[in-house]
């Protein structure tokens, strides 16, 4: 069930009415519904997914139970052991078990000896990297102490399921979103009024600018080899926005989404475009993977409190596991392992803590400094992108190499029909108005809210019947 269908509207529509009228009155039955409504909408792609993510439940609410229980540290230890290699181990039989399959037996044929291991083609459950992370978080912030184990089953299934983020985040902590099902939720109207700001901007990233330029990516990328420099560079530069938009959107529409229902979900995107180096960018881009990253395995393998030369080991197993985590093909994690080369100079010369303010540029040396560190911070992690939405390694490589050798800066004439100005002017716009939005709670609609707003929704249904549909991206991870 896709946040940008009338399945969705109709689905949302019921449980807003149900939720907030005959059951406003009682939070177990709430939340009970909640529950319930979330386990029709995971199980709307496929049911026996349900089988999965009920099972991780039932597994860590009880480790989290005996945790609280239990004072010896040894048997802490292997509770929590329990909770990693269930977690772990449904991880990576239903996502990497034919990656390893597969690289096993090429690592053999490259060697001239043929290995013919079985292999089957397992369904990858949606979502299922983003609430394994999450019911993780909880059983090892309880293993630490930080928090103490819920009582209330029904309360914490829900926080595992809750639909708004369930499928690509962002990933909460238990910390945050779990005492929020033990509360009572009132109704609020300006909270409502930003929750449906954000999913409509949610819906207008991912369908005016996400799908659009999904349109001109696949173009581009499918038949690279006879595409000339200029081609190249804005394709790249079209999945950053493709990305951005789809990822981002729905991000947008799961907070949204979640106010309407007296929820707060933690921020995910915080303009990451706007970035001026490496390190700014993510600590802006999918924030709570890249925190979960820092709080669960970069401090615990000693951060930065170690000699340098552990801190950049610390650093390259942080953003090849990241890479990793996106995908079973080693193009996510050379694209990891780039990031990892982008951020070391920055590492090495003590600038990763820089710029942890909002950006803000004047006319003036240190405006047009800062201006030309966003612009070149962008074209590196658009090339990084190329890695990304690649099917191989050599396909990548190969659209580099052709991207620098072509040398020719004409714009073509696309097998879609289209010239790619049409893109670069509405992205520009879009630009224009996420600049003016970085400082805001909620997007740029402003003094001329009606009218904005009235203009994005048009947009949206205009380009909803015209354009391609294509799935969020983040929903293969």
């Amino acid at each position: 069930m896709f946040f940008n269908s009338f399945t969705f509207l109709l689905f949302f529509s019921v449980v807003f009415f149900v939720y907030w009228f005959p059951l406003k009155r009682n939070i177990n039955k709430q939340n009970i519904f909640l529950l319930l409504a979330s386990y029709v909408f995971y199980g709307w792609w496929d049911w026996r997914f349900l089988t999965l993510i009920a099972f991780s439940t039932v597994v860590d609410f009880y480790c989290g139970k005996y945790l609280g229980a239990e004072k010896k540290q040894a048997k802490r230890k292997l509770i929590l052991g329990i909770s990693l290699v269930v977690n772990l181990g449904l991880l990576g039989f239903f996502k990497y078990y034919n990656f390893f399959i597969e690289s096993w037996v090429e690592l053999w044929s490259e060697m001239g000896v043929h290995v013919n291991l079985y292999s089957v083609k397992i369904i990858l459950p949606v979502g299922i990297s983003f609430y394994t992370f999450q019911t993780m978080s909880y059983t090892i912030d309880v293993y630490r102490n930080k928090i103490e184990p819920t009582h209330s089953f029904i309360n914490f299934a829900a926080f595992v399921s809750f639909f708004p983020q369930l499928v690509a985040g962002p990933i909460e902590r238990a910390s945050h979103l779990l005492p929020q099902f033990s509360k009572k939720r009132v109704f609020d109207y300006n909270t409502a009024v930003s929750g449906s700001h954000l999913i409509v901007w949610g819906l207008f990233k991912k369908i005016v600018i996400a799908d659009t330029c999904a349109t001109y990516v696949n173009v581009i990328f499918d038949d690279y080899h006879n595409m000339n420099s200029l081609s190249l560079l804005l394709g790249a530069v079209y999945f950053s926005f493709q990305i951005y938009g789809d990822f981002s959107g729905y991000s947008d529409i799961a907070i949204g989404v979640s106010r309407l229902l007296g929820f707060d979900l933690k921020q995910n995107f915080n303009y990451p475009y706007f970035s001026r180096n490496i390190a700014e960018f993510w600590r802006k881009w999918h924030i709570s993977l890249s925190t979960w990253f820092r709080d669960y395995l970069y401090i615990p393998l000693g951060g930065s409190r170690g000699s340098l030369a552990l801190t950049i080991r610390n650093v390259f197993i942080i953003f090849a596991v990241s890479g990793f985590w996106h995908g079973a093909n080693w193009t996510f994690v050379f694209w990891g392992f780039l990031h990892a080369l982008y951020f070391l100079p920055l590492l090495l010369f003590n600038k990763n803590r820089e710029y942890l303010d909002t950006v803000s540029l004047s006319l003036n040396k240190n405006g047009l400094i800062q201006g030309v560190n966003i612009i070149f911070t962008f074209l590196l992690v658009a090339l990084a992108w190329v890695f990304f939405r690649a099917n191989t390694i050599n396909d990548a490589f190969a659209y580099l190499e052709h991207l620098v050798t072509n040398q020719i800066f004409t714009i073509q004439y696309l097998s879609i029909e289209r010239y790619a100005v049409e893109a670069l002017l509405l992205l520009s716009s879009f630009v224009f108005a996420e600049w003016f939005s970085k400082k805001r709670e909620t997007p740029f609609f402003g003094k001329l809210c009606s009218f904005n707003l009235g203009l994005t929704i048009l947009a949206i249904i205009v380009l909803g019947v015209y354009s391609t549909h294509s799935d969020f991206i983040y929903f293969q991870f």
